[in-house]
């Protein structure tokens, strides 16, 4: 039965499977947050943020949608599994009908999204990475569950081991921190992995230099992280897109030519992309 929507009891994830009437699918990358107080927390980790429409990516059964919905104006559910699209909208009619939740139907990476003023969300692992590609431009404050080694990716320093594209590109639009680790007991079924959630907090980068080419230039040379930037822009130029990489070597600090790309702070790969446009060639 439909619980009704004005009430402010939780809805238990348990019984939301249970009358959704499916079982999460490894194979398909589906994993249902089940634990109540890491549903409860969730949102409050956006409560420092404008949640006047929150983004929900991966909706699942409703367990943090209910939770977002007690205290969001509006919520936006985007969800892929379309025997789930239809039980939300049945399961949170109330809502739905008083326009506070719009459920949308497909791939997270494929439809168009709405504005939002935040993103909460248990993201699907698979397709994290690429997610995250595609929220960080739109400069709004993301929680997000993820793999707990994603996550360590997403916050680490250069000069780690786990320090590489991700990292740049998370630094270049936000503050990011972890604020939880999740067990995998949490999720039904478990994944073979532990969890964590990661909050980021949008900002201006401290350097002015284009994005397209900017993020060509990190994408090519962490490809040949093992090798000196000397090397790897000389043999990336199929992926950065520079037409000289000589002239780019010649204009460049020898301290950063004989680095590695894992030891370049987001703003020395913004002053090496500077000279790949002003001395190689590379298309802004």
């Amino acid at each position: 039965m439909t619980e009704p929507e004005g009430s402010r009891a939780r809805r238990d994830p348990d019984a939301l499977l249970a009358r959704a009437g499916v079982r999460g699918d490894r194979n398909q990358d589906q994993h249902f947050l089940v634990d109540d107080r890491v549903l409860d927390r969730l949102p409050e980790y956006a409560t420092a943020f404008d949640t006047s429409h929150v983004l929900e990516v991966g909706a699942g059964t409703g367990g943090l949608t209910d939770r977002l919905l007690a205290d969001a104006e509006r919520v936006t559910a985007v969800e892929r599994d379309v025997r789930l699209v239809e039980f939300l909208r049945e399961e949170f009619a109330g809502a739905v009908d008083a326009g506070r939740l719009d459920v949308v139907a497909g791939d997270a990476l494929d439809v168009d999204l709405p504005e939002f003023s935040a993103s909460v969300s248990n993201l699907p692992y698979g397709s994290s990475s690429e997610l995250l590609f595609r929220l960080l431009p739109r400069e709004r404050p993301l929680v997000v569950m993820v793999q707990a080694e994603f996550a360590e990716r997403m916050v680490a320093d250069p000069g780690s081991s786990e320090y590489g594209r991700l990292s740049v590109t998370a630094g270049h639009y936000a503050d990011a921190e972890i604020v939880e680790r999740v067990p995998r007991e949490a999720f039904s079924p478990p994944p073979a992995v532990e969890s964590a959630v990661v909050r980021t907090t949008p900002r201006d980068p401290d350097y002015d230099v284009p994005e397209d080419a900017f993020f060509a230039f990190v994408r090519g040379v962490f490809t040949q992280r093992r090798k000196t930037m000397r090397n790897a822009i000389r043999n990336t130029t199929h992926i950065t897109g520079i037409a000289d990489a000589a002239a780019v070597v010649a204009a460049a600090d020898e301290d950063l030519l004989a680095s590695r790309a894992g030891e370049l702070r987001p703003q020395e790969f913004a002053a090496l992309t500077t000279l790949a446009i002003e001395d190689g060639g590379l298309a802004v």
